[in-house]
């Protein structure tokens, strides 16, 4: 009876033993995502909601947020030091296939760490405007495929027809491959520095970027200022800014951006785009609230008439429970100066119904 006796004995030994182990090594992996979906009905847009002659119906997904699956993890290793990663990929729900054919973790695949001295990531990571839209927009980046500030400001969608950065397109600027990214913070203010490498043969410039943010997060007021510039494969040159301010107005929220850029398209044009947003978050009773955003976009081209739109764009929200809302939309958008194309009208709508739900 004696070796079981002294086993027991050791029993809550070994115990304490295991639980400071895992309290010295802590960690934990979360699944998670958004499933948003809705039926919207426009005039003078397509299903994508591109510039288009006709009307269209349809079944979207993401209209109100992004729908997306991810995976993000975190290792406690002592001393206030700690590892993380990130996945993330879009998705489309009404099909069930995935945002981006060629890369299945378009959002986001990175690893890092983090600790007193500030966090360091590297793989695919947002632009440091992506980082500033996302604080600063009156919608707080809702429906992205219309929002102005993350197409155009955050270069998701810009139009260049030339890959900026190593984004792996040459539509949209919104993340970048190779990079690495370091955020510090001191108190109620954030700064951060990031660097693209293109990966590039015999070059350190091609698709190459940099970037500097300045992030300010107080009671009664937040602001952020952001500057990036972005190298093609052929050395041309895109430089580009956010700036942004929200104040707490009652129990709402206003929004203020002002953003641009400047792309060279070729050894002799360029092309400037100017955004200026306002608008904000308004809890009209404690399940439902109001956000409203609008957005004055002014574009110059070497060689072409200056051009550009006016959008408004407007949610309600109805929660139904921490995780889960309805949703109403609707927005309008003016066209200036034929940038909607030739023979395309003049004016868009859209009427928008759907659902979110978060895990």
């Amino acid at each position: 009876m004696k070796p079981i006796t002294n086993a027991l004995r050791g029993a809550p030994l070994l115990a304490l033993a295991w639980a400071a182990g895992t309290c010295q090594a802590q960690s934990s992996v979360t699944i998670y995502g958004i499933m948003d979906a809705g039926v919207r009905s426009t005039t003078g847009m397509d299903p994508s909601n591109n510039r288009s002659a006709g009307d269209a119906n349809m079944v979207n997904s993401g209209i109100n947020t992004t729908s997306r699956l991810g995976y993000r993890g975190v290792e406690d290793l002592g001393g206030g030091l700690q590892a993380l990663f990130q996945l993330e990929s879009g998705l489309n729900i009404n099909t069930g296939a995935t945002s981006n054919t060629s890369k299945f973790f378009d959002r986001g695949a990175y690893t890092g760490l983090r600790g007193d001295l500030g966090t360091v990531t590297l793989g695919r990571q947002n632009t440091l405007l992506a980082d500033a839209v996302g604080s600063a927009d009156p919608l707080a980046t809702r429906f992205a495929s219309l929002n102005s500030n993350v197409a155009i400001s955050a270069l998701s969608s810009h139009q260049l027809g030339t890959e900026y950065g190593a984004s792996g397109s040459s539509t949209g600027t919104y993340r970048l491959d190779n990079s690495v990214k370091y955020a510090y913070s001191l108190g109620s203010t954030t700064a951060r520095v990031m660097h693209a490498f293109g990966n590039q043969a015999n070059s350190n410039s091609k698709l190459s970027s940099d970037g500097v943010s300045l992030e300010y997060k107080g009671d009664a007021l937040q602001a952020v200022l952001a500057y990036s510039q972005f190298k093609t494969v052929t050395g041309l040159s895109l430089k580009a800014y956010v700036s942004g301010v929200a104040v707490p107005v009652g129990a709402g929220k206003v929004n203020l951006t002002y953003s641009g850029h400047t792309a060279d398209t070729s050894a002799t044009a360029k092309t400037r785009n100017q955004v200026l947003s306002l608008g904000g978050t308004w809890p009209l009773t404690p399940q439902l609230d109001l956000l409203v955003g609008h957005y004055r976009v002014n574009r110059a081209r070497t060689a072409n008439v200056d051009d550009g739109y006016n959008r408004t764009i407007a949610f309600l929200e109805y929660k139904l429970s921490k995780r889960s809302l309805v949703y109403l939309e609707a927005d309008s958008t003016q066209w200036k100066n034929n940038y909607q194309g030739t023979g395309l009208k003049s004016s868009s709508t859209g009427l928008s119904a759907g659902i979110k739900h978060s895990f």
